[in-house]
């Protein structure tokens, strides 16, 4: 079968990235210590038949979400980024489209932070890489619904208790947070069809987006009702990755308290218990 620079460099890859390095188990009775093709595939939200099309050259040209995706499943540097985008035919994303990259050092933090929720967004707001406990208390989410400010417009859906004052001042700073970013990143193609499906499909957006305001999405206290150990009041902070424009969204609660319990259990029971429950927004 045909073999390609793309394929060669896409099994380099996956060979040096261990298992525990990306959040799985080790498992048993593996032939090499690094990832093997379905796990890339269940990291990068793609099927494992196209992962191995591509690692044999019989699928040549991703779109640059895939090549985004494997990027960040593999945790590859800018530098590999940027290589992996022209391997695939693609131009790499300019200084107008919102970074998508995740450095090495975000990776290592959220490694760290096993204990403590944490999910990593787009200036976009698009949830870009989240560890298993912060998808154990929001719920896993797929395709469009990844986007934080279209989940908090169109979804309604959530496991944040909300009362109608907070979640209207939840929208304004996302929204005024939104403008912030479409100033900062005008060639942005995702940027802007979000913008405009959103002016679109709520009327609310649509309203808020013609204020003009510019601001920023800050930290605030969330009670958050899970299904399986009731309700978490936390502190939910909002940190920005300097020169990436990458928000951390970190949940903690104050030590020794009832909520710091039932996030531990939380953490043992995983997301195994979470299978048929809807999701909510972070």
């Amino acid at each position: 079968m045909a073999n390609t620079g793309l394929g060669t460099a896409l099994r380099h890859w996956r060979d040096r990235v261990s298992p525990q390095a990306a959040g799985l188990p080790a498992g048993h009775r593996r032939r090499a210590a690094g990832l093997r093709r379905e796990e890339l595939a269940q990291l990068a939200g793609i099927s494992a038949d196209y992962v191995i099309r591509l690692e044999q050259g019989r699928a040549t040209s991703p779109s640059a979400q895939v090549v985004e995706a494997l990027a960040r499943a593999l945790r590859l540097t800018q530098d590999e980024r940027t290589h992996l985008f022209r391997l695939a035919g693609l131009a790499p994303p300019g200084p107008g489209s919102v970074p998508r990259h995740i450095t090495p050092g975000v990776h290592r933090m959220l490694d760290r932070l096993a204990g403590t929720p944490v999910a990593v967004f787009d200036a976009a707001w698009n949830q870009l890489l989240a560890n298993p406990l912060y998808t154990a208390l929001m719920g896993e989410w797929h395709g469009s619904d990844l986007n934080g400010v279209r989940r908090n417009f169109l979804n309604p859906h959530t496991r944040v208790r909300d009362t109608p004052g907070s979640r209207d001042t939840l929208q304004a700073a996302l929204v005024a947070d939104l403008r912030g970013t479409a100033g900062r990143y005008p060639d942005d193609r995702d940027l802007h069809a979000l913008i405009t499906d959103l002016r679109r499909r709520s009327t609310r957006f649509a309203a808020l987006w013609e204020s003009g305001a510019v601001a920023h999405h800050e930290s605030a206290r969330k009670t958050i009702d899970h299904p399986d150990v009731g309700p978490l009041t936390l502190d939910c902070d909002v940190l920005s990755v300097a020169g990436s424009d990458l928000r951390l969204m970190v949940y903690t609660a104050e030590p020794g308290s009832d909520e710091a319990e039932r996030l531990a259990l939380l953490g043992v029971l995983g997301t195994q218990s979470l299978v048929g429950e809807e999701p909510g927004p972070g």
